[in-house]
């Protein structure tokens, strides 16, 4: 499909730069794909309403990790130059894939310091963070081959790493210590994502108890999200990009009691795009789930079958992004486009700290 399909306007004051207070106070556009579109503007708080007993919300609980990297690129017989680093999967106890700037002055088997400032010595200051540049890839992506390994690795980035706030925030102001809480999920545990599962962000324990008195499950599984959820498309054929594959998680207990909401008829509905993905990566054709572990890449465009999710909650997304196509198959181009064009009209606020949205599938 044509990439520009999928573009729309959005002025620059509907993208929010913090999250709302309480975060289920957010807005939430609840969308349902009739021959005329049904649109009906609620807040998050109202989800249990919209739900029935024995539904299960599946949410992703990785956790996000500071894995924007600073450093200083050291090459024999070359000037130092400022990297930025952005890790996004790990592949090793000791090696990361990251997209690098600039990237096409980094080669393979250059070393970058990281936390160290043009001009220091690495050798002088305690706890310094090296890699090795062990790959070079396409569109600035590169491997780091780090000299700490497991636990000590993880510290270290702990250490010198900033949170990698979406460039659309980034580029408006700079990440703070409050952005350590608000872009991390109530419920994250399973550390390894460089960018939050926006839906999750909603959650407060007040709504989870509000779920619970309604009689609706909550299952967690992980998908540890990549910046790769940043790129813009830019071939101008669907067919032509390439996602950067993800690696997520799903175990035996929380696939059979997914599989048991479907078989008494009630209905799974996957917190943010992220739970869709993996869900939709493992399902079978039947639309069982079975337990699955692995890396996706899955690239979900308008035509996709959808086997395992009836309901999607996410946020409002970038024009043009995987994640807007993603929508677009869910509940039809024509009726993500009518939601958008309300939810500019009428105020609401895009993508990582925005408002929030429930979309019902619509079926062929």
């Amino acid at each position: 499909m044509r990439v520009d399909l999928f573009d729309f306007d959005l002025p620059d004051d509907n993208i929010a730069l913090r999250p709302a207070s309480p975060r289920d106070h957010a807005r939430f556009l609840v969308v349902r794909p009739e021959d005329e579109p049904v649109l009906e503007d609620h807040h998050v708080y109202d989800l249990p309403s919209f739900l029935r007993p024995g539904d299960a919300l599946v949410f992703n609980d990785t956790k996000v990790i500071p894995a924007q990297l600073e450093g200083i690129r050291h090459r024999e017989g070359a000037e130092e130059i400022a990297v930025s680093c952005t890790l996004h999967m790990r592949v090793s106890t000791s090696r990361w894939k990251a997209f690098a700037k600039p990237g096409k002055r980094i080669k393979q088997g250059d070393r970058i310091d990281f936390g160290v400032g043009q001009g220091e010595s690495a050798a002088c200051l305690a706890g310094s963070l090296v890699a090795t540049v062990a790959e070079k890839g396409e569109a600035g992506e590169i491997t780091l081959a780090f000299d700490l390994s497991g636990p000590d690795l993880d510290q270290a980035i702990a250490t010198v790493g900033h949170i990698p706030l979406p460039p659309y925030i980034a580029a408006k102001r700079p990440e703070d210590e409050k952005d350590r809480a608000d872009y991390q999920t109530i419920y994250a545990r399973e550390e390894g994502a460089v960018a939050a599962p926006t839906a999750g962000l909603h959650f407060t324990p007040d709504l989870f108890a509000k779920l619970d008195a309604a009689g609706i499950e909550r299952h967690f599984v992980t998908l540890h999200v990549g910046a790769g959820t940043f790129l813009p498309v830019k071939a101008d054929d669907t067919a032509e990009h390439k996602m950067h594959e993800e690696i997520g998680h799903i175990d035996a207990k929380t696939a059979a009691a997914l599989n048991a909401v479907r078989a008494r008829g009630n209905r799974i509905i996957a917190v943010g795009t992220t739970s869709l993905r993996l869900l939709e990566s493992a399902a079978e054709d039947n639309g069982h789930i079975p337990a699955w572990s692995g890396a996706t890449g899955i690239f979900i465009t308008p035509g996709y079958r959808f086997k395992a999710v009836d309901l999607l909650m996410t946020n409002f997304h970038l024009p043009k992004s995987t994640l807007f196509m993603l929508v677009s198959a869910f509940a039809g181009l024509d009726t993500m486009r009518q939601a958008y064009a309300h939810a500019i009209e009428t105020g609401y606020r895009f993508y990582s700290y925005g408002d929030s949205s429930l979309l019902f599938r619509k079926d062929d």
